[in-house]
């Protein structure tokens, strides 16, 4: 037998500490022999103009409020179809249940925990009149800096892999269609329309691909194009990827969509798999009839892309004369989860003396600091933003929590949505504090604006309605409308004010004197109404001393932080917004107590880190954020999470640091020239030591690790080893297990790959023994010679423990090649 390993082979050896069984789940309401037939039925029918419908995106006259939208055939009885955002929760016009970040769920290490996740936003999508999700994310945390890591899972392609198969399971299994994306290498947002993504092909399937491959396994019935190109080509027209990868090689049913307004071309693009295009018809229209009309693309490939849509449907019982009967929405049952998630995602990352969990003394003397420790933070921007049931404030939680007879009083720290202009500072005066126009009339204001003395000045701008006011300082446009979506790329709700109104800001230094200020604003049909405001060095003082006044008398501190990432934009720093680095350091020089939670998206540097007594990371925790930020704070659960991707102590210390060509690329090429050696396997090869590492996340107690056992099976290995609860209470701990490279193999090899992992759940005293197995998969590398993963034996070093850099255990297991007797 070959040591390499087959394409038929390729569905058992995904996953690793989970198996991935391809055929066993998704939706599925016929027969396949019956749904061919129907399918070719409806397909023999269908005029060219009607096949086309089905092929591109079009306007909803019952719109919902959802990304998108196909009419369908009504006199076939194919109904339309609506697709919805859905990264952390169903994203339409109405409230639905605002599930913690994706990375977050991640953080849990817990598979079971992602198909009742995806099971919540199955049911609310079906519920919301939904047919097609456009989720799971499944790119890997590549750059520290993308905008979107907080939609995805981890640098991890094995972790990243289990999750998206068990989240697919969980909402198609409630019958909603799942759209896994971006495919392939949008791993960032900067350029992320046109930038040219090269990697090799090791790299390609060893640090990206795995994820893909196990939504396939799963059944997805959707797979949505990248708007990057992949080694030179467009990913919505790239062959090699969409025919020769995802359907020769994996075997893939469903159809394949574009990214909105990701379509380049017509003929090259549905030649190269490309079945629909969203959100409009340029290319999938006209363009193609005009094709299939003069022979440039024969009507054969508009078949396939039909059949492609139909089989789908027809699995999730969308042709049988009607849809599925809808469920009713369970807003309770989904709340239940998102705590669920909340608590089993929450990461400490530093408890110094048993800071947390606040009791006695500690937990009845309470200051809580910051913006987001009253204003809820329920999730990221862009198609990820979800309007919630609910959501309550932080400081309201932690009060209750803490009880009758505590003391919590609360400092804002810093100022997001500024204060009013004094009226002495324009000329002529005027109302900005709640100018209101009229719908159709247009508002302006001609004047200056006079800064007493040099200083940071960050102006705000609250506004209602679609269209943002234009506000020229000095002939500048303070907040110029993001390109191509405009407004819908806003943050989360850090970007609209207690009021609902929308928030965009501008920090610019201005000398002392006069600067010239100019408003337009368009009441447009239902009105408008904005504000103006200010942020100067004099009130982030006053602000900052308000907090540390608050903070010393205070017998502990729990600040809020927060950094609002988006959809559409990379960060430019890891550094935490504004001057919240300032304010860390001046609370905690007045008390030793301070736990620092971090409402971020990604990963973050923290230069104050030394003088905080604990840290915890809660993400983008969803509408049941701050219930499960007091539980943690308190104790009442043990912090469940642990890291999915490696801290850096700075911007210079990180996989993408110092090469441009890397990171954010060179005259439109981003190159991984980093190669397989992506997240924690850098750090391991370039010997640079991280803030923090993978898999990194503390507990109420503490745990021992011993008796390890390593044996060959079936072309993988088995690991046994034993856990043990040595502290006082009852807590969580992730287990993982490494693999080493083979000794055996001349491809490039990582120093250590996560090949599986176990969450538990252990009382004191108590012990647990747990056995991992190893699927192939998980031993192998790409062999771009060969075009196939090759099985990497001999003897393979073997570690386990709490992270990649806390490794407690190490064995060796022998590696051979399976008997197939």
């Amino acid at each position: 037998m070959s040591d390499t390993v087959s394409r038929r082979s390729a569905l058992w050896l995904l996953g690793g500490a989970v198996t991935v069984a391809a055929a066993a789940t998704g939706w599925s309401a016929v027969p396949a022999h019956a749904s061919g037939h129907r399918v070719a039925a409806l397909l023999s029918r269908l005029t060219l103009d009607e096949k086309l419908t089905l092929l591109h995106g079009a306007d909803d006259p019952h719109s919902l409020g959802q990304a998108g939208y196909l009419p369908g055939v009504p006199r076939l009885g194919i109904p339309p179809l609506r697709l919805a955002d859905g990264p952390a929760g169903v994203r339409v016009a109405r409230h639905a249940t605002a599930l913690p970040a994706p990375v977050m769920l991640a953080s849990a290490f817990d598979p079971a925990l992602a198909r009742e996740y995806g099971e919540v936003i199955g049911r609310e999508g079906r519920a919301l009149g939904q047919d097609v999700l456009l989720s799971p994310m499944v790119n890997r945390i590549r750059t520290p800096y993308a905008g979107r890591n907080f939609e995805t899972f981890s640098e991890d392609p094995l972790l990243a892999a289990d999750l998206v198969a068990e989240e697919v399971r969980g909402i198609q299994g409630q019958g909603l269609i799942a759209t896994v994306k971006h495919f392939a290498l949008n791993n960032q947002e900067k350029d992320r329309m046109s930038i040219d993504v090269r990697a090799d092909e090791q790299t390609l399937h060893e640090a990206e691909l795995r994820g893909f491959e196990a939504a396939v396994g799963a059944r997805a019935g959707a797979v949505m194009g990248a708007y990057n190109k992949v080694n030179g080509t467009f990913a919505c027209e790239n062959a090699s990827l969409l025919t020769g990868v995802l359907r020769d090689a994996w075997g893939f049913e469903g159809w394949v969509m574009t990214d909105w307004f990701a379509a380049h071309s017509t003929a090259a693009a549905i030649g190269a798999g490309l079945d629909m295009e969203m959100p409009n018809d340029a290319y999938f229209g006209e363009a193609l009839k005009r094709a299939v009309r003069d022979g440039s693309v024969p009507e054969a490939l508009v078949d396939r892309s039909v059949r492609r849509v139909l089989s789908v449907m027809d699995r999730f019982g969308l042709l049988d004369g009607g849809a599925p009967p809808r469920p009713a929405r369970d807003a309770a049952a989904g709340a239940r989860t998102a705590l669920k998630v909340a608590k089993a995602g929450a990461t400490l990352l530093r408890n110094e003396d048993r800071a947390l969990p606040l009791t006695g003394a500690a937990a009845r003397s309470l200051a809580v600091i910051g913006p987001t420790g009253a204003l809820p933070f329920v999730s990221g921007g862009g198609s990820a933003h979800v309007v919630p049931d609910r959501a309550d404030s932080p400081l309201d939680a932690i009060t209750a929590r803490a009880g009758e007879g505590a003391r919590v009083r609360y400092a804002l720290g810093e100022d997001l949505f500024g204060r009013a202009l004094p009226a002495t500072a324009v000329s002529p005066g005027a109302d900005f504090e709640g100018q209101h126009v009229a719908a159709g009339a247009t508002w302006t204001y001609d004047g200056t604006l006079t800064v007493a003395e040099a200083d940071e000045w960050t102006l705000v701008i609250h506004y209602s309605g679609r269209e943002r006011p234009v506000v020229l300082l000095d002939g500048t446009d303070l907040f110029p409308l993001a390109p191509g979506y405009g407004e819908y790329f806003a943050g989360g709700l850090v970007s609209a004010a207690p009021d609902g109104l929308a928030v965009r800001r501008a920090t610019l230094r201005l000398a002392a004197g006069p600067h010239t200020l100019k408003i337009t604003a368009k009441g447009g049909a239902d009105g408008q109404l904005f504000r103006l405001r200010r942020i100067t060095g004099a009130t982030r003082a006053a602000d900052v001393a308000e907090a540390v006044r608050v903070a010393r008398a205070a017998a502990s501190v729990v600040l809020f932080v927060y950094e609002d990432a988006t959809e559409g934009a990379d960060r430019t720093t890891l550094a935490l917004p504004g001057h919240q680095n300032a304010l860390v350091d001046a609370v905690a020089a007045v008390n030793s107590r301070t736990t620092v939670v971090l409402n971020t998206s990604s990963s973050t540097t923290m230069p104050w880190l030394e003088r905080t007594a604990a840290v915890l990371q809660m993400y983008y925790p969803g509408q049941e954020g701050a219930a499960a930020t007091a539980a943690v704070l308190f104790g009442d659960c043990d912090p469940g999470g642990r890291l999915t991707q490696s801290f850096p102590v700075s911007d210079d210390r990180h996989p993408v640091a110092g090469d441009a060509r890397r990171y954010p690329g060179v005259d439109g090429v981003e190159e991984y020239s980093e190669g397989i050696h992506l997240g924690y396997r850098w750090y391991d090869a370039e010997g640079v030591e991280p803030l923090f590492p993978f898999g990194h996340g503390l507990s109420y107690t503490t745990f021992a690790y011993d008796d390890l056992d390593v044996r060959a099976e079936h072309g993988g290995l088995v690991v046994g080893f034993t856990v043990r609860n040595t502290g006082r209470r009852t807590g969580i701990e992730v287990a993982q297990v490494y693999v080493g490279p083979s000794p055996e193999l001349r491809l490039d090899q990582v120093e250590r790959a996560l090949a599986g992992y176990r969450r538990l759940e252990l009382d004191p005293g108590d012990s647990r023994r747990v056995t991992v197995r190893i699927a192939p998969r998980s031993l192998s590398s790409w062999d771009a010679v060969r075009h196939g993963w090759v099985l990497g034996t001999g003897r393979r070093r073997v570690e386990v423990g709490a992270s990649a850099r806390d490794l407690r255990l190490t064995g060796y297991g022998e590696v051979r090649v399976a008997d197939r007797r």
